[in-house]
């Protein structure tokens, strides 16, 4: 190999090694500049996705000749009074639970410092000292609460302000809809319109779906947990379930979080292992159920990502953005899907997304009447 070959040879190393290392450097500053300003950008983000939910019915006003301000006046208003209402509705049933939290901490720090004490005795350690210890150290957290209390209370008033700035985000993605979508039609060009168009309306549909297939399931387990909890005995069962049920506007993982309310309950607000016991046997059963029955027939055939990629999203959207990332990343991890569909040299990208070439391997309602069919032949 000629000395000219070699450096054409090096050269082409250098190039990809210099590219590389700038798309890896873009990576770091992009991520970087999503957390430095995450409090100001997933209010916008919500506001993006709340504002496909309320399209269909501002959509539907104008169509009946209401103005536009007016329409989405009018869908936003009633949108935040449904809310405010199941708020409302959820807030009566937790309240029994708020009221006697003294009461409930009480038990559970004697509960915790008895089991805590009596493991310790195993190893060689002095029961009574155990339990002094852990109620010295109490008493210290407890000492020092009107700290944790002004960092709860700051977090809670940003938090606040964000969610007041929600309605405000959502009027103007409704009201300003046109005016962005010839800005991409701008951008892309006319050879492209029809196709920003259509990514566009299939942006639409999947957003409004996925909201009210997570609200459906929501509700659907609010009625599960709290019939479940009720069945097996444990107090406070509509308010456990309630609030377990929450939890599951975080897929996948939402189930096993809103799990963990109801048996750290049990045992030690109750300090019963057998009650324990059955909430996760109760849960375990729950959990099948959401996610291979309600999830994937209620919000699955919509969003139609890669349960792999929503795992992982979940873990780094937590990573970055904390539990508004893990709310966000299923619905965005669909707009990538869309776009990448569109656009030839993304296919392949858009297919290990996707869901498709699994279907067979899935549990849906049509294959369960199918079993049902054959054993009752």
């Amino acid at each position: 190999m000629s000395s000219r070959d070699t450096y054409k040879k090096s050269e082409r190393r250098y190039s990809m090694v210099q590219r590389v290392s700038f798309s890896l450097l873009a990576l770091i500053l992009f991520i970087y500049g999503l957390i430095a300003v995450r409090d100001f950008l997933w209010p916008i983000a919500f506001g993006f996705l709340l504002s496909y939910l309320f399209f269909p019915v501002v959509n539907w006003l104008e169509k009946h000749s209401i103005p536009r301000i007016l329409a989405n006046f009018i869908a936003i208003v009633t949108g935040l009074g449904v809310l405010v209402s199941l708020g409302l509705l959820a807030y009566s049933k937790i309240t029994p639970v708020a009221g006697d939290f003294p009461h409930l901490a009480e038990n559970g720090l004697r509960n915790l410092a008895d089991s805590i004490s009596g493991i310790s005795e195993h190893f060689g350690f002095d029961k009574n000292e155990t339990r002094a210890l852990i109620k010295e150290q109490a008493g210290n957290i407890l000492s020092s609460g009107g700290q944790y209390v002004q960092d709860i209370f700051n977090a809670t008033t940003s938090t606040i302000v964000n969610f007041g700035l929600l309605p405000v985000y959502i009027f103007l993605f409704l009201y300003y809809r046109t005016k962005f979508a010839y800005f991409l039609m701008m951008i892309f060009g006319r050879k492209h319109r029809e196709e920003v168009i259509t990514i566009l309306r299939e942006i639409s549909q999947v957003f409004g779906r996925y909201m009210a297939g997570v609200l459906a399931v929501v509700l659907i387990l609010c009625i599960i947990n709290s019939s479940g909890l009720l069945i097996i005995g444990l107090k406070y069962p509509i308010a456990l379930g309630i609030i377990s049920a929450i939890f599951n506007f975080i897929p996948y993982f939402g189930t096993l979080l809103g799990g963990m309310v109801p048996l750290l309950y049990a045992l030690i607000g109750q300090n019963d292992p057998a009650m324990a016991f059955r909430v996760v046997i109760l849960f375990i059963i729950i959990q099948f159920i959401e996610n291979n029955i309600l999830t994937p027939n209620i919000v699955g055939g919509n969003v139609r990502v890669n349960p792999f990629f929503i795992i992982t999203g979940l873990v780094a959207a937590s990573i970055i953005w904390g539990i508004p990332g893990m709310l966000l990343i299923v619905p965005f991890l669909a707009i990538t899907r869309i776009v990448f569909t569109h656009i030839d040299a993304m296919k392949p990208y858009a297919f290990l997304l996707g869901d498709q070439g699994t279907s067979k391997h899935s549990i849906t309602l049509d294959k369960i009447k199918n079993i049902f069919k054959k054993k009752g032949r």
